[in-house]
């Protein structure tokens, strides 16, 4: 996306958001650290990157901002209603590659759920739910229920430009975006480098890989960065991340055991599985009992209570994202998923609890922030202050070397 400018000249703000990179990965090694000398770790959000980058957008809570899961409860407002009818074919029918094809490309041409839809649930489902991510998080009216940064920037019409997988490969993206600092093309630049995470995924136990890839990112930025400073001397550059990785150690088939319980779907219930929390909505006592009791007897998780979700900032009164949610212990993963299929092996995971360290986000910049950064929410008034559009004016001095080891937890 590109905003042209029609503002007096700025400072340019390099943001760089890296998937998945968490503190962990990074901790001890020296990436970036001479341009980047201030360095903590962040806590993120319980959730995937669908709730994380919202936060990261907008400072607020998924139960704020609205979006946490992909998928939510709305037999009334599901765009996927029009599959009712079908609910009664064979199974083999709505399950099948074709049918499971139909929706996806029907959901991006014609439903309006944008050009990354998948069809992650059973269309025997389907019309009982709602999609979050219509729009591009990444564009200003992204996040329909709260301004995000992007909205900010756009309003104040000061000229930014923001560079994601949507049009790009990483590589690409480092390439196009040295050239665009250079040019003064804008003042706000947003680098979304998404492949780190399915790299970290497969890869996050093996250390001579990580720091291979790492050093490959460092490389590139590093020209980012040194074009930023070129163009502009007090340039304030940022290296964040939205999630960490954990690294897997056993496997839970949830679906086998829920499947023993013989109760029906949809009559009796639903249920979303993801890689690392299960969403139930319970519609009769006996599947409220049996789900409740069954998941109670699962050590390897917990049901998350009211007080918990409140505490997380992922209560909905309307238990759109679950009636009944239960989340895995740090390492686990679910052997079966709606997202990932029972095939898929991945050495690392995220989606646990924030209080696991190895979930920790990043904060890497060349300038000592103006406010405390203690959680991915806090990027967005750090960018505020950045700007020039927030509160406090950051006007903290350029790090040297010789801070780094002192910001750096």
């Amino acid at each position: 996306m590109i905003v042209e400018a029609r503002e007096s000249r700025r400072s340019i703000v390099v943001l760089v958001l890296i998937d998945a990179l968490g503190w962990k990965c990074i901790e001890g090694r020296d990436f970036l650290s001479r341009i980047l000398p201030y360095r903590r770790p962040l806590k993120t959000v319980l959730g995937y990157s669908s709730a994380a980058i919202p936060t990261l957008l907008t400072g607020r809570p998924p139960a704020e901002h609205g979006h946490w899961n992909l998928f939510y409860y709305d037999p009334e407002g599901s765009p996927f209603r029009w599959l009712k009818p079908m609910q009664f074919l064979p199974e083999s029918f709505l399950e099948n590659r074709l049918s499971r094809k139909l929706v996806k490309e029907l959901g991006r041409r014609v439903l309006g759920l944008g050009p990354l839809f998948e069809c992650n649930l059973s269309p025997k489902i389907l019309p009982r739910f709602n999609y979050v991510e219509k729009r591009n998080v990444l564009e200003p009216g992204g996040i329909p229920c709260m301004p995000s940064i992007l909205d900010q920037l756009s309003s104040r019409e000061i000229a930014y430009r923001v560079y994601s997988y949507r049009q790009m490969s990483d590589a690409q993206i480092l390439e196009r975006a040295a050239s665009d600092v250079e040019s003064g093309a804008a003042s706000f630049f947003l680098l979304y480098l998404s492949e780190m995470d399915a790299f970290l995924h497969m890869h996050c136990t093996q250390r001579e890989e990580v720091t291979k890839r790492l050093h490959w990112y460092e490389e590139k930025l590093s020209l980012v960065f040194e074009a930023a400073r070129a163009a502009d001397p007090g340039a304030i550059l940022s290296v964040v991340s939205d999630h960490g990785m954990t690294p897997v150690v056993r496997h839970y088939d949830l679906a086998q055991r829920i499947a023993a319980l013989k109760l029906k779907m949809p009559r009796d219930y639903l249920a979303v599985c993801d890689s690392t929390m299960a969403r139930f909505w319970l519609f009769n006592e006996r599947a409220r009992a049996s789900i409740s009791g069954c998941l109670s007897g699962v050590w390897c998780g917990r049901i998350l209570s009211d007080d918990d979700l409140r505490r997380l900032g992922v209560f909905f009164n309307d238990r759109r994202y679950g009636e009944l949610i239960f989340l895995l212990r740090p390492g686990w993963l679910f052997s079966q998923s709606n997202f990932n299929g029972s095939s898929w092996r991945p050495r690392g995971m995220h989606g646990y609890d924030p209080a696991d360290s190895f979930s920790d986000a990043i904060f890497l910049s060349n300038r000592l922030p103006s406010v405390p950064m203690r959680t991915i929410a806090d990027v967005h008034t750090w960018l505020q202050n950045s700007i020039g559009i927030g509160d406090i004016p950051d006007s903290q001095p350029q790090l040297g070397v010789h801070i780094a080891q002192a910001g750096s937890r």
